[in-house]
């Protein structure tokens, strides 16, 4: 039990207390006694209206339920479904024609098109990986993957067939981006080159610029690789991840004070510039910080930022955490994380770091699972009273909105609209939409199976009208329109073939797992001017299309084709929640059951819990079923985890935690809040740290 601290009303865990008021609140030359009432002041006004959103969710999905139980056995009425959203409010009035009206974004967001990194908080070493994949080694990206059509490298140290391969592929690249690129170098008045390290005469870099994108070709005739190249090259650097997001909510186990103040930390680190991580590599301690900017000269010097712009990503309005409590309860944590993660981007504002994030004074939060326009608003009404308890100017704090969940999807312009002067990104996320549209569905019948999902009638609409939604009230040029994740970081042959079409659908940015990604994945913003296909891009898609149920009608799935889709999804839900439980592992590369490793987190977790309770509601498997299913993956899973010394077996441990949680996730999985994975995993991890002392 958490011995706490009281400030103003507030019950505080000491150590975040002091992480608070001596390394957050000090440096800003703040108050400690007069923020603390400020927070409790605004504690009060915010926590009953977030509790009261909360139950409106749960009301609207009753009446939906309803609904659905009372026209059993009929076909759907589009028409009909529609009028009973409107007349319940859950579809709301289309605003009046308007724009955006976002100042002080940096160009990052606003003018460039790149990779967005997601990077979960709590492991310093992912961050400075993640903030620090601004630039990237072309040579290094295709040489290390199979990216690059050719045999994979020998064992045994450098392999230069390989390499030449690899040579090859990037000069491909160049001649492809940049006509003339390895003409002229030493003409002061060549328009090709933008700016140089060196000489004219004898440069050790030339930065091109393409697309809004720099492309830096480093030059050094002793290097091992330059010594035999032509032209002396011994690199290639792209401008890769423009901006990464920091990760508190999905890709994080964060369920107490001790892991929020790790979080907390890790994110002072990253807005003072001083975060840095040693640990061990080849056996020798390695210490790793982030990077300087880096220059130029073009007859003056030219500077260009070294490191990836940050957001950070706060928690949605579910959840609560003992960190702090207030009333007698655990305080929402979505409004302490809105609280403290904006007095640490103050440091930023303020200039105290050694390293800034912002170069236009802006502080950058995602804000996730947000149902609609009222909750948008007030995330909108939230940031306001944060700005004016840290005496920030008002609209200092941005806000990224993720489309993610249906009621959002649905009244997307709304929410835009009550966001409309702090937005910086709209962003879609397939699988917590899908795992939304399952539960909200819940009760109208059997879903089609998960991976139909992908070509069902509301999905693309889903992802057609985020874009056009956000084109027509001005989000080009001044804001991010994202795109979801690439999951398979294993597979970058197979994302180069298919990511490009997150561009061609009009998206400015979109996801990827890794640095190396993130290189990879520039590439396809030199082949594609993004802000040019969005000139020419359609109106939304309709309504009723979004609003098509993926019902599976009339689907005859033989015993092995229900098995599989079952094994599937409980392989995928046991593979994720056992290193989430026993390891506070929120995102890692978990094999699926091919053994091909996925990126996952809890959206992946939700659309499988749901779309196994769904089957279980309608009949089209038992409670006996997904037993057995459960024991033959859990299985499967140990075996995948053998090599790994801190894995504790499922099949040893069915009333531990883990396998516990397993369970509750489906079988209560239709009765969880929006079908969220949160509350059992908060519960069972508590119960499992406590349990380790």
């Amino acid at each position: 039990m958490t011995d706490y601290v009281t400030h103003a009303g507030i019950e505080v865990d000491p150590a975040l207390a002091r992480f608070i008021e001596t390394e957050v609140l000090a440096p800003l030359g703040r108050d400690t006694q007069s923020f603390w009432q400020g927070f409790a002041e605004l504690l009060d006004r915010f926590v009953p209206v977030n509790r009261n959103l909360l139950q409106v969710r749960e009301a609207f999905q009753s009446e939906i339920d309803s609904w659905h139980e009372a026209r059993a056995g009929k076909p759907h009425d589009a028409g009909e479904y529609r009028a009973f959203l409107k007349e319940i409010g859950y579809l709301v009035p289309e605003p009046e024609p308007f724009e955006i009206g976002t100042e002080n974004v940096d160009p990052e967001i606003a003018k460039m098109a790149g990779p967005q990194l997601v990077v979960p908080i709590l492991n310093a070493r992912f961050l400075l990986n993640a903030a620090n994949a601004r630039w990237g080694s072309l040579y290094d990206a295709f040489y290390g993957t199979d990216a690059l059509d050719a045999p994979p490298a020998r064992p045994g140290g450098y392999d230069e067939m390989r390499g030449a391969a690899v040579v090859a592929k990037v000069r491909e690249f160049l001649d492809e981006t940049i006509p003339g690129w390895d003409k002229d170098w030493d003409k002061p008045d060549s328009n090709i080159v933008k700016a140089y390290r060196g000489s004219p005469s004898d440069p050790k870099a030339l930065l091109f610029e393409h697309n809004g994108l720099h492309i830096e070709v480093q030059i050094d005739r002793s290097h091992p690789i330059g010594k035999t190249d032509p032209l002396g090259i011994k690199d290639v650097l792209l401008e890769a991840a423009l901006t990464t997001i920091a990760d508190c909510e999905d890709s994080v186990a964060a369920v107490d004070a001790e892991d929020k103040l790790v979080a907390y930390r890790n994110w002072l680190g990253l807005m003072r510039g001083d975060l840095r991580e040693t640990f061990q590599k080849g056996g020798e301690s390695v210490t790793r910080t982030l990077a300087e900017d880096r220059s130029w000269t073009n007859g003056k010097d030219f500077t260009l930022p070294g490191r990836s712009l940050m957001f950070v990503r706060n928690v949605g309005h579910l959840m609560t955490n003992p960190a702090m409590r207030w009333q007698g309860d655990d305080i929402p944590e979505g409004i302490m994380d809105a609280v403290i993660t904006s007095a640490i981007g103050a440091h930023d504002v303020k200039g105290l770091g050694e390293l800034g994030n912002s170069r236009t004074g802006s502080i950058y939060i995602v804000k996730p699972k947000m149902h609609g326009p009222d909750e948008c608003a007030f995330t909108n009404d939230l940031f306001n009273a944060v700005e004016d308890l840290l005496d920030l100017p008002r609209h200092t704090i941005k806000v990224g909105v993720m489309d993610e969940e249906r009621r959002t999807s649905v009244n997307l312009a709304a929410c835009i609209h009550a966001v409309k002067d702090r937005i910086v990104f709209i962003n879609t996320g397939f699988l917590d939409r899908t795992g939304d549209e399952i539960h909200t569905s819940m009760r109208a019948g059997a879903m089609l199976r998960k991976g139909a999902m992908k070509n069902s009638a509301w999905l693309k609409a889903y992802e057609a009208r985020n874009v056009g939604i956000g084109l027509a009230h001005g989000l080009s040029g001044r804001a991010q329109i994202g795109k979801g994740m690439w999951a398979a970081p294993d597979l970058m042959g197979q994302m180069m073939i298919e990511k490009i079409g997150h561009l061609r659908a009009g998206a400015n940015t979109a996801w990827v797992p890794s640095p190396t990604a993130a290189t990879l994945h520039a590439i396809h913003y030199h082949r594609e001017d993004v802000f040019e296909i969005q000139k020419g891009l359609p109106d939304a898609a309709k309504l009723d299309e979004l609003l098509t149920i993926p019902l599976a009608d009339g689907a005859n799935w033989s015993d092995d084709e229900i098995r599989e889709e079952l094994d599937n999804n409980c392989q995928g839900l046991l593979g994720y929640v056992v290193r989430w439980i026993d390891q506070g592992v929120g995102c890692s590369k978990v094999p699926d059951i091919n053994d091909v490793g996925l990126m996952e987190d809890r959206a992946t977790l939700r659309i499988s819990s749901q779309h196994i309770a769904n089957w279980l509601q309608h009949g089209v498997i038992t409670e006996d079923q997904v037993m057995e299913s459960l024991d033959r993956m859990a299985a499967k899973v140990d075996e995948q985890n053998a090599g790994d010394p801190l894995y504790e077996p499922l099949l040893e441990n069915r009333d531990g935690p883990a396998f516990s949680a397993a369970k509750d996730l489906i079988f209560k999985g239709a009765e969880q809040p929006s079908g969220y994975t949160e509350p059992l995993l908060h519960a069972w991890r508590l119960k499992k740290k406590e349990a380790a002392g």
